[in-house]
């Protein structure tokens, strides 16, 4: 029974922590600007995160060791900077975009400026992460992100043409902007794969104390979760597509137009569910971002580190997640516009990918760390085809779109 508890609750743990302003955004800009065409994208990137969520949670049940702790350990403090740096600066990126995304929820709702209203989201976010503990940021804050299924419900009431969604699970070259179809791909597989998901999930594994009787529930909330997280990812891209696309509207790039997603399902009180869920969305993934920059420097360096521990017991893990919080509020009060940022962020972690991941498939293969219990062909063929196309794809689209404004 106390397994099965586990279960339900890390469903709904990955239900409300999946969605934030890298989905909404992407899969908002993917309906908008090809209807229905980039389904295939969430598809593939949502496969290729349960696997990884899954192997992140194998790896730190059976050795007891975070991702992290395990990079430095395995390839050398040095191999580890680098992987540090890259990752502490895409992460401080994105983490600006789920603060501005708060913001943004937050002058929905009043109307005042989101500039305004950074610093207030930094705050809050520093005082749930410095007065609460890890279950609160898991479980507690997550599970008020089961709002985020009124997409769902939205999706549903408009009734698309299902032949038509179907269609769209089916890669295809579209007709008009190639390089702004793949780039929106790529910005795709980077807010779905984003790497401080599983680094996460693996430090929360070790918190919790998982052993290897957990490996059943790490199985089905790797699955069931993830997978229903993108259903309601999918959800966004069809109402998009339903939505902007009729109105002749090609991207969601201003802010104000993204609450139409449930207006036009739900009236008056789909504004208030869009600003509702943004809000908690975006709130949970700066939770968990702030931690995981702490999480990646303490247990980089050695440091004591646990968000169950008081801050004066790991004084360098609170003091990173303060800094990161402050500097991405700083970076949204500046004024820089969130959705660009969020696109743009989730493109250069797709670049990123292969820093963070590459390595973590070598530890995965190490039965020095898992035994009997590595990788098997197929999980290591679909990261590295995933990640590969990732990368592949973000380098040759990125500089098309600086260039092309």
């Amino acid at each position: 029974m106390k397994k099965l508890f586990e279960i339900a609750l890390g469903i709904v743990t990955s239900v409300g922590g999946y969605l934030e302003i890298g989905s909404i955004v992407t899969s908002a800009e993917a309906g908008a600007g090809f209807r229905f065409k980039l389904i295939w994208c969430l598809l593939l990137g949502t496969f290729c995160l349960i696997f990884l969520v899954e192997m992140a949670g194998r790896f730190a049940a059976i050795s007891r060791h975070t991702i992290t702790d395990a990079i430095r350990e395995r390839f050398g403090f040095n191999f580890f900077l680098g992987v540090l740096t890259v990752s502490f600066l895409v992460n401080l990126l994105v983490l600006a975009a789920e603060i501005g995304g708060v913001a943004i929820a937050a002058e929905l709702a009043t109307g005042i400026g989101f500039q305004w209203w950074a610093v207030p989201a930094a705050l809050l976010c520093w005082g749930l992460i410095w007065f609460g503990n890890f279950g609160l940021i898991e479980k507690g804050v997550s599970v008020l992100g089961l709002v985020t299924l009124c997409f769902v419900t939205g999706a549903i009431l408009l009734g698309p043409d299902w032949g038509e969604v179907a269609r769209g699970a089916v890669p295809s070259v579209p007709e008009g902007n190639l390089a702004h179809y793949a780039f929106i791909g790529v910005s795709i597989l980077g807010a779905t794969i984003s790497p401080y998901l599983y680094l996460f999930y693996s430090s929360g594994a070790v918190e919790d104390k998982w052993d290897e009787s957990y490996l059943g529930v790490n199985r089905a909330t790797a699955g069931l979760g993830m997978g229903f997280g993108g259903l309601i990812a999918i959800a966004v891209l069809i109402l998009a597509g339903l939505v902007f696309a009729p109105q002749g509207i090609a991207s969601a790039d201003t802010y104000q137009r993204l609450p139409l997603l449930l207006t036009e399902a739900f009236g008056y009180p789909g504004l208030v569910l869009f600003v509702v869920s943004l809000a908690i969305a975006c709130l949970g993934a700066s939770l968990e971002l702030s931690l995981q920059q702490a999480y990646l420097v303490a247990q980089g360096f050695g440091w004591n580190w646990g968000e169950d521990l008081k801050p004066g017991q790991d004084p360098g893990f609170a003091a990173v997640y303060c800094v990161s919080i402050f500097a991405a509020a700083v970076i949204v009060a500046a004024g820089l516009d969130p959705l660009n940022l969020t696109i743009f962020s989730m493109a250069l972690t797709a670049v990123s990918l292969p820093i963070a991941v590459v390595p973590f498939l070598f530890l995965m293969n190490d039965s020095h760390y898992l035994g009997d219990k590595t990788n098997g062909h197929l999980g290591n063929g679909v990261v590295i085809f995933v990640i590969g196309m990732a990368f592949v794809l973000s380098v040759i689209t990125i500089p098309l779109e600086i260039s092309g404004g």
